[in-house]
């Protein structure tokens, strides 16, 4: 979920572009820094979300990978490359893997391009999420995408970018419907803590981009309806498997977490 239009505006912060800056990239301009300096500088800590997100997403994917006979993903809303991407991931543990990666930002869409001249087993739909039936459709997705078999889908940190009235849960249902038996539904979302800091933080967001809802980890457990949520659930990022394969993190269930990584939860779900 991020910029519409066709090209790079340096003037007009970018959800995408924001996420980079947190996670300590270069793909960002002056306009995106002033944002992510609020949450640096109002919200200290809070930084530890977007970090904790990554992380999770890392897991998950070596877990889909190396547990099941999934080879091929689809990441909605992917956002800018970073150290572990989900092909990166993927592909080291079977190079066969397949990611067809959606996403709507200009710049995002420029490193999509980038990356499809050094990998041939990823492509880039340029396709707002909530418009599943045009990335579904889209002839990037059916070429690399076999449908008859299962296929992991991936909503990180994406569906908190979903206002209500634009019913994420019908997004989640349009994939669950269309994928086959053994699909798997990794999501992560900001958690509400129903404190000042998720108060604060939902209120920059809304503020800047017209977007951003936390939400419960019931309400998110809603928008997995029909699916079965894997153990442990629905649980903040950091304590999300934190022993398996491809963690950065281990251990991180043995220390108190701070509020700011109980602010973004992470889960996986089977289609049965």
């Amino acid at each position: 979920m991020t910029d519409h239009g066709s090209s790079i505006n340096p003037n007009k912060p970018s959800i995408a572009r924001v996420y980079d800056y947190l996670l300590g990239g270069k793909d960002n301009y002056a306009v995106d820094r002033e944002i992510g300096d609020v949450f640096k500088r109002d919200l200290p800590g809070s930084v530890a979300i977007a970090f904790a997100n990554r992380s999770a997403l890392t897991r998950a994917i070596g877990e889909i990978v190396t547990t099941t006979g999934i080879r091929q993903f689809i990441d909605l809303g992917s956002g800018l490359p970073t150290a572990d991407n989900v092909h990166q991931v993927a592909q080291r543990h079977d190079p066969e893997s397949r990611v067809v990666y959606v996403d709507i930002d200009p710049q995002v869409l420029v490193h999509g391009r980038a990356l499809l001249e050094e990998n041939e087993r990823t492509r880039v739909v340029p396709v707002d999420v909530r418009d599943p039936e045009g990335v579904f459709t889209h002839p990037d997705t059916l070429e690399l995408i076999d449908f008859e078999q299962p296929v992991a889908v991936v909503f990180s940190a994406i569906l908190h970018h979903v206002n209500d009235e634009e019913d994420p849960a019908a997004i989640v249902r349009y994939w669950r419907e269309r994928v086959p038996s053994g699909s798997h539904f990794f999501v992560s979302h900001f958690r509400s803590g129903n404190n000042p800091e998720t108060e604060e933080a939902e209120r920059v967001l809304q503020q800047t981009f017209g977007r951003g809802r936390w939400r419960t980890d019931a309400e998110i457990e809603a928008l997995l309806d029909g699916l079965e949520i894997l153990e442990p659930g629905i649980v903040p990022a950091s304590l999300w498997r934190p022993e398996v394969v491809d963690s950065p993190r281990i251990g991180d269930g043995e220390r108190e977490l701070t509020v700011w990584e109980r602010l973004i939860a992470a889960g996986l779900a089977r289609k049965p």
